[in-house]
């Protein structure tokens, strides 16, 4: 059975990295001869440190469908047409906004010095800091402040772009048409009802809408409804990892 995992939220958590129990629960998977993905809205760069290195070479779908790696290395790639992206720029100088745009690998940000993101920006400097004009091609766009963040929503829902807005953290997040995770588990060659998928956000629904089983770390009003169980994260942080810890192992019996 392939497992899918998100990660921000479901087995990564207030941005550290997997823990060490969750690590040696997903070792376990691939040891008992099931595949393991990751799929997450970070692009690859930013997925690697919060994962063990054992994991690098796994299957990996990055800005949320719009980036797949495989064996360590990036496969394919999704990116805003240039018509697209012109609108995106012309919209950033009419609302004043900041954002933090990523390329194939490297990345540019106009945020503030403090913006909670940076501390999962880059860590390990494995990237380089440009201008949104070297970014060739643009496959991402966080806006991360703006003028008037409503009215700019309103107009990115005209373009021919996905937003998702996540508004615990006050941010818009932009990717091409078409791009989403279950399009990126297609480009690694997944086949509908074949895997079982862990995840906890708005950018997890079309990846349960296709999962043999779908399971939900915490409550979110827009993906409960594609969501096979629930797993609750009421409690300390051990005991919210012991439950998704029982679960794997309760799923890779079931499936072996």
């Amino acid at each position: 059975m392939k497992f899918v995992f998100d990660l921000d939220g479901t087995i990564c958590f207030q941005g550290k990295p997997v823990s060490a129990k969750l690590t040696d629960a997903i070792s376990a998977l691939t040891a008992a001869g099931h595949e393991v993905i990751f799929a997450s809205a970070r692009p690859i760069r930013d997925l690697l440190p919060v994962i063990d290195k054992a994991f690098h070479a796994y299957p990996m779908i990055g800005g949320n469908g719009s980036i797949v790696a495989q064996a360590g290395v990036i496969s394919s790639t999704v990116h805003f047409k240039d018509q697209e992206r012109l609108q995106l720029l012309e919209l950033i100088a009419c609302f004043n906004a900041t954002y933090l745009a990523d390329g194939k690998w490297d990345y540019a940000y106009t945020g503030p010095l403090d913006h909670p993101i940076l501390q999962n920006l880059d860590p390990e400097q494995r990237a380089a800091q440009v201008t949104i004009d070297e970014l060739q091609p643009l496959i991402k766009l966080l806006i991360l402040t703006s003028s008037d963040m409503e009215r700019l929503g309103e107009r990115l829902s005209n373009l021919n772009v996905i937003v998702h807005s996540h508004g615990n953290e006050g941010v818009l997040d932009i990717s091409p048409a078409g791009i989403h995770k279950w399009s990126g588990l297609q480009q690694l060659g997944v086949q509908e009802k074949s895997y079982i998928a862990f995840g906890n956000d708005a950018n997890d629904i079309t990846m349960f809408q296709h999962a043999k089983h779908a399971v939900m770390i915490g409550h979110h009003d827009k993906l409960a409804s594609y969501t096979s169980e629930v797993i609750t994260i009421d409690g300390e942080q051990e005991e919210k990892e012991d439950r998704i810890v029982q679960k794997l192992l309760q799923f890779s019996q079931i499936y072996s």
